[in-house]
């Protein structure tokens, strides 16, 4: 947990298998080992580059436009973008590279408007979200202002757990591969 005060912004760097990250505001050092983690996980080896985007300074600093991700079952969410004064067709929705990248580009028609004021934002904007295995889109709808995603983890049969039968009145079953021991001097 970061101390009183932290501003959010932290620095990962990668050093002998520990995360070290700084923290801006009194530039103390902390440490995490990730160690216990690699000795009891097989094919997690992605985990560095999942909190380096956690963990970089972009991340607390992009607000526009707002958004909101919600649970929606237990293996279904719907991420909503407000995108007011934005049309269909200025909105674009991509699943990339395992990423959810949604962009926005006003076309500039307002030209001859004068403004005494302009409170609603309407400047480009790229949004990425990056999703889990499995995790795909299923629907994207634009009303009112919000633009409502979708997302359905779908996992395969042969990724799903399943029982395996424990017998003890069969004799094991196996195949000698080599039975000659060679002799090396």
């Amino acid at each position: 947990m970061p101390p009183a005060g932290f501003d959010g912004n932290i620095r990962l760097s990668i050093l002998e298998g520990k995360h070290i990250y700084r923290l801006n505001e009194d530039e103390k050092m902390r440490t995490i080992d990730l160690a216990p983690l690699y000795r009891a996980t097989v094919g997690f080896d992605q985990i560095a580059d999942i909190m380096d985007r956690v963990f970089t300074n972009d991340v607390g600093k992009q607000s526009y436009p707002p958004y909101n991700i919600e649970k929606t079952d237990e293996d279904a969410w719907q991420i909503t973008i407000a995108v007011a004064g934005f049309s269909d067709e200025d909105l674009n929705v991509e699943v990339r590279e395992g990423a959810l990248i949604i962009t926005a580009d006003k076309k500039d028609d307002d030209s001859d408007k004068v403004y005494l004021h302009r409170g609603i934002a309407t400047r480009a904007f790229e949004r990425r979200f990056h999703m889990a295995e499995h995790v795909r889109v299923t629907g994207a709808t634009h009303i009112d202002g919000m633009l409502h995603l979708d997302l359905v983890r779908e996992v395969p049969e042969a990724l799903k757990p399943r029982q395996i039968k424990i017998t003890s009145d069969l004799p094991v079953q196996g195949k000698v591969v080599d039975s000659k021991v060679k002799k090396v001097n």
